[in-house]
């Protein structure tokens, strides 16, 4: 009979261990969605400003539209990535930060523009923006470390792998896009 009580007692623990462990990757797993969520906030915002910064030093720089296309079709690209992409996604951001700053190379060669109120507003924009989506991307790294982690570690990797909870991409630059490592310097 002892040894009846044993083996209901250590089941009892079993289903305990797995009940908190699967709620623990629940969680794990909804902030990493919801870290995902603010990082496609935030690139909504950028996209939508895009078009408006175009707009502003088109009508300044009218023979730079070879810049000015570039801007656009890298917006456009990176709009397309599916979510779930996370590393077609990533490139695509950083080909269009790479515009970005040519757009922004560009603008220093008008002086007029520099001074364009509407301009400035949208750079400082902008530059929130980008430091809203370095703030998102590193809260995003963080909780998919966390849930990595987790579906690594034994024994919570018994219960990942019976609930398929799996691994999850970073929103990271990759080598061949070193360049975009590179601080973004706008001089006004």
């Amino acid at each position: 009979m002892g040894g009846l009580w044993i083996v209901i007692l250590l089941v009892v623990v079993f289903v305990v261990y797995a009940v908190v462990t699967y709620n623990g990757f629940i969680v794990l797993k909804n902030r990493v969605n919801e870290a995902w969520s603010d990082i496609e906030v935030q690139l909504k915002r950028r996209y939508d400003m895009i078009p408006n910064l175009v707009e502003t030093v088109k009508g300044y720089a009218q023979h730079e539209s070879q810049t000015l296309e570039k801007v656009i079709k890298a917006r456009n690209m990176a709009m397309e990535v599916k979510p779930e992409h996370i590393k077609e996604m990533a490139a695509s951001e950083n080909m269009l930060s790479g515009a970005l700053k040519s757009l922004f190379a560009v603008s220093e060669n008008y002086p007029q523009l520099q001074a364009n109120a509407n301009f400035l507003e949208l750079q400082r924009e902008l530059r929130d923006t980008e430091d809203k989506l370095q703030a998102a991307r590193r809260f995003y790294n963080g909780n998919v470390m966390a849930l990595n982690t987790k579906v690594e570690l034994f024994p919570s990797n018994i219960v990942a792998a019976l609930f398929h909870f799996g691994r999850r991409d970073f929103f990271e630059l990759t080598d061949s896009e070193a360049v975009a490592k590179e601080p973004v310097h706008v001089k006004f």
